[in-house]
């Protein structure tokens, strides 16, 4: 997730886009750029950093600022490329007459740049990013905004963009898909920008650019079409936000705007994975080579992504019938662990630069075993020093608290289960094709139970007094009750623990009472009866209980829980994608009833860097 902002005025550009940058900057900080178009002498003036926003405005203030009223700026999360000056955006053209900043995926951009270089066309970085510019360039009959549409009938993927050229000083084009792009008009000026946040010094009228669509603007004139050139009526908002809650897109916190994203995390993480077969392809990450000698699997993590690992690995021994388990990073390598070239090693961190997990991994490999990453972040540690990577692609989560890239975390672990499964000949083509259009259904599942907030909010103040909690299931829901237990205890600071339900009666339930309330995933699963008797247990030392249950499931004698909240059926392998939901509302909303800091709680980090 980047931050991009154009600006067309008649006002110099830098202070804008600098100021527009500087708002934006939450949604990625890798690195930074902009390029002004000087109308008059018909060339850019282009400045970019390797680091921050404030890096870049300090070499502005050093170098002095490029002159003009036209520009684009960008603010990077890395994902094809790592940081550098070379990979930040602006890009430009083989000639530097066009530039062009974008946020998402260009999916097809291997085969694109082959074609493009065929054909003479000189690349300078290693993003997908630049065979868009290319394709415009070659596209370019003297309109901007017809190359651009036709460049962008050529791409699949996510793309937010904005280009300029110095061919048509006075227009800037904007196009959308799968990523946010508005439009800004106040009088005698344009800006085009991913956030509301962006706007919001300059106008309060916002028009939202759909999905498909492009915008060609000049200030006497915008237009906005299709892809196909047709015309199209645009929606526009009036906002009252003050930028404040913009940069949190209206929501109080970044928490919950960010448990809002995962629909959209999900797609993100499954996005160019299943090919047009309905099959897992993650490429060289899960070579047939290391999966004909392999002999087990270990997945480390610590946090939330341990619990994302406990996901992974219960997924791999059903799929691939192979031993697979999770363990603590911080306890891995002083175990004397049992790993060897036979093992393929899966580390989980959202940075990629935990370094419990990072030195696990160093005696992974130290002992022979290959190690495939799953992050969040372009060129950290841990990707470099991996031998393949799967990169998460959920954009920055500024909550100190994992929530959307638990999602993406375990999203990835399944796509490997599933691929690993179908290399060794353990899951049918059939069942593999069942189980990734399920996949592909769940950030739908996800959105509506979201719509189950509500009903949280109001279970949550019955709730908010306790001292202690206990989260119990079975089955591959376990790592559900543990993720829910973290998440009570991370954000309200009520102690919480999660435990295998059949675990319940062998200690835990000596310290039930009816001022400890207890949350059941009896969901429905091949053990659910045992999950049922285990809450008949509970409600006979008089604990509160809160029940999820799966829609329209009549198992459940209502009167054994205090609560019952219903969410999407699924198959069992992916219920705890939408199962875990309900719980981080419960959470978050406990936490506010609270009154705890949400997004930055006690003692917390969000990348823990030391052992």
């Amino acid at each position: 997730m980047c931050g991009i902002i154009g600006y067309l005025g008649s006002k110099p550009a830098v202070p804008v886009l600098l100021d527009g940058l500087r708002r934006l900057e939450y949604r990625g900080y890798d690195s930074a750029g902009i390029a002004v178009l000087d109308g008059a002498g018909g060339r850019h003036g282009v400045v970019k950093t390797d680091r921050r926003v404030a890096d870049l405005a300090a070499r502005i203030e050093s170098e002095g600022a490029p002159p003009g009223t036209v520009g684009i700026g960008h603010t990077r999360w890395a994902t094809h490329g790592r940081p550098s000056e070379v990979n930040a955006h602006p890009h430009q053209d083989c000639r530097g007459r066009i530039q062009l900043i974008h946020n998402g995926i260009i999916e097809n951009h291997r085969e694109l740049r082959a074609e493009l270089g065929l054909r003479g066309h000189t690349f300078r970085s290693d993003t997908d990013t630049e065979v868009l510019v290319h394709l415009i360039e070659e596209l370019y009959r003297g309109d901007l905004g017809e190359a651009t549409r036709a460049a962008l009938r050529r791409v699949e993927g996510a793309y937010a963009m904005v280009v300029i050229s110095a061919d048509e000083p006075g227009t800037i084009v904007g196009a959308r898909r799968h990523a946010p792009l508005v439009l800004g008009t106040p009088e005698g000026e344009v800006l085009l920008c991913s956030d509301i946040t962006a706007l919001i010094p300059h106008t309060r009228h916002v028009t939202l650019i759909g999905d498909d669509q492009v915008v060609t603007a000049t200030l006497e004139r915008v237009c906005i079409t299709s892809l196909d050139g047709e015309p199209v009526v645009p929606r526009t908002i009036e906002v009252d936000w003050e930028a404040e809650q913009a940069q949190k897109g209206g929501y109080p916190h970044f928490m919950l705007k960010e448990m809002h994203e995962q629909p959209e995390a999900l797609e993100n993480a499954l996005r160019g994975r299943i090919g047009s077969d309905g099959l897992v392809d993650l490429g060289t990450a899960i070579s047939p080579a290391l999966v004909a000698g392999l002999r087990d699997v270990q997945i480390l993590g610590m946090g939330s992504a341990w619990i994302a690992g406990f996901y992974t690995a219960w997924a791999v021994r059903e799929l691939a019938r192979i031993p697979s388990t999770a363990e603590n990073a911080s306890e891995f390598r002083y175990g004397d662990p049992l790993v060897d070239a036979t093992t393929l090693t899966i580390a989980i961190s959202q940075s990629g630069e935990t370094a419990d997990t990072l030195a696990a991994v160093r005696e992974a490999k130290r002992r022979g075993s290959t190690v495939v990453a799953v992050t969040n972040v372009v060129g950290s540690a841990l990707s470099l020093e991996a031998d393949a990577v799967l990169y998460m692609q959920s954009g920055p989560e500024i909550c100190v608290l994992a929530t959307k890239t638990l999602l993406a975390q375990m999203a990835c672990g399944l796509l490997i289960a599933l691929s690993l499964g179908a290399a060794r000949g353990t899951l049918g083509a059939e069942r593999h094709r069942e189980l990734t259009e399920e996949l592909r259904a769940i950030p739908g599942r996800v959105g509506r139970a979201l719509d189950l907030e509500p009903q949280l909010a109001a279970i949550a103040p019955r709730h908010a007094h306790a001292r202690n909690a206990i989260y119990i299931a079975r089955g591959i829901n376990v790592a559900t009750a543990y993720e829910g237990a973290l998440k009570l205890k991370e954000v309200s600071y009520i102690h919480a623990e999660g435990y295998p339900a059949g675990e319940l009666k062998h200690g835990p339930i000596a310290l039930l009472d009816a001022d400890v309330p207890v949350v059941a995933v009896a969901t429905r699963s091949r053990t659910l009866s045992k999950t049922l008797s285990s809450i008949e247990e509970v409600r006979s030392r008089d604990a509160p209980v809160v029940a999820l249950v799966t829609e329209g499931d009549a198992a459940l004698d209502r009167d054994l829980a205090a609560d019952v909240v219903e969410v999407p059926e699924c198959s069992e392998l992916l219920s705890p994608l939408v199962n875990v939901v309900p719980l981080q509302l419960l959470a978050y909303h406990v936490a506010v009833e609270r009154g705890c800091d949400v997004d930055q709680p006690r003692n917390l980090a969000k990348s823990v860097t030391v052992e």
